[in-house]
């Protein structure tokens, strides 16, 4: 994925910067509905700090920008950020507003788990232009995701500033829908921001429901061509098991195939772990189809994990992933 004017090397470049919620997620360590569990493990949560957190354990130099609160989440989660290595020079400390928090069950069975939010006012809602980086874009490539602008017309504007921002520097873009649809007014408005926030994005990585949903069209193939037409130069159609459908402007398309799973326990965090999979083969000089592979790898293996980003790899694990059969998976870094 080549940036449009290349930018210069240096130690404060980043490899990828991503804006969004980190939140503190209690994961039940047992079956059953909320109400009813007695025990909860702790672990950080967030689509954005997932993708950053994979990156950063792939040896990317990878920042991330949010408002934490004053508070103990705050605090756990600056630790989670020095501890993954997450360059936090862009993350503000807010007085007045809390850090959320969000609960989850535990879905031996692979199904889809409860999750509660409690994120309304949190101090990551209260993000805005002010907390853009000021000066030259700090980074060669933006992640963003459909959530942050979901959050409150402050973060909307924020998302659309650092798209524009990061292409006038000459940095790509990625976008993954995520779609929250109950922090939205409505289907329309959800659709109408996410498809222009996706035409300002290099590359975008619907799921097949999500992309159905946004562009009115029924296939993998006819999704892509919407995006493509729309601005995008690389689009990724996720399809869970099946694997994932990949095109080009001007180049290939092609299916790239699922990896089986033995068994799946929570399926929480496979989308950002495509994502991870696909952004850092890019960055990292691999061709679409082969960026898609790795997508598929790491989104399978995160499936096998209960957190939303232990299944994350290093770049070890990422190699013992392609020594088993993920393709291009885990090509190393340049």
């Amino acid at each position: 994925m080549e940036g449009r004017n290349p930018q210069p090397s240096g130690p404060g470049l980043l490899d990828a910067l991503t804006v969004g919620e980190p939140m503190a997620l209690f994961m039940a360590t047992q079956p059953g509905e909320l109400h009813a569990v007695a025990d909860f493990r702790r672990v950080p949560a967030g689509a954005e700090l997932n993708v950053a957190t994979g990156l950063a354990r792939l040896g990317l130099r990878t920042g991330y920008i949010t408002r934490l609160g004053r508070d103990s989440f705050g605090r756990f989660l600056q630790g989670v950020l020095a501890s993954e290595g997450i360059d936090a020079r862009f993350v503000a400390q807010d007085d007045a507003h809390p850090t959320g928090f969000m609960l989850k069950t535990r879905a031996d069975d692979g199904s889809d788990p409860q999750i509660e939010y409690f994120r309304k006012g949190s101090a990551a809602s209260r993000l805005g232009l002010a907390d853009a980086p000021a000066g030259a874009f700090p980074a060669r490539h933006l992640h963003l995701t459909g959530i942050t602008p979901a959050l409150s017309p402050s973060t909307r504007e924020l998302a659309f500033h650092l798209a524009r921002q990061a292409r006038a520097a000459g940095a790509t873009v990625s976008f993954d829908p995520n779609l929250r649809p109950r922090l939205w007014p409505s289907p329309e408005a959800m659709a109408d921001c996410v498809n222009a926030l996706a035409s300002l994005s290099d590359l975008v990585l619907p799921g097949l429901a999500e992309g159905r949903l946004l562009t009115g069209q029924d296939t993998a193939e006819d999704i892509a061509a919407f995006y493509l037409e729309r601005g995008a130069r690389q689009v990724v159609v996720k399809l869970g098991p099946e694997g994932a459908y990949y095109a080009e402007r001007g180049g290939p398309a092609g299916h790239s195939p699922g990896i089986a799973v033995a068994q799946v326990v929570d399926t929480v965090g496979a989308g950002d772990g495509f994502a991870v999979g696909v952004v850092s083969g890019l960055l990292e000089g691999l061709s679409l189809a082969q960026a898609a592979a790795r997508g598929n790898a790491i989104g399978a293996r995160v499936v096998g994990f209960p957190g939303d980003s232990d299944g994350l790899p290093n770049r070890a694990e990422l190699l013992d992933a392609d020594a088993g059969g993920a393709g291009a998976a885990g090509a190393a870094a340049p």
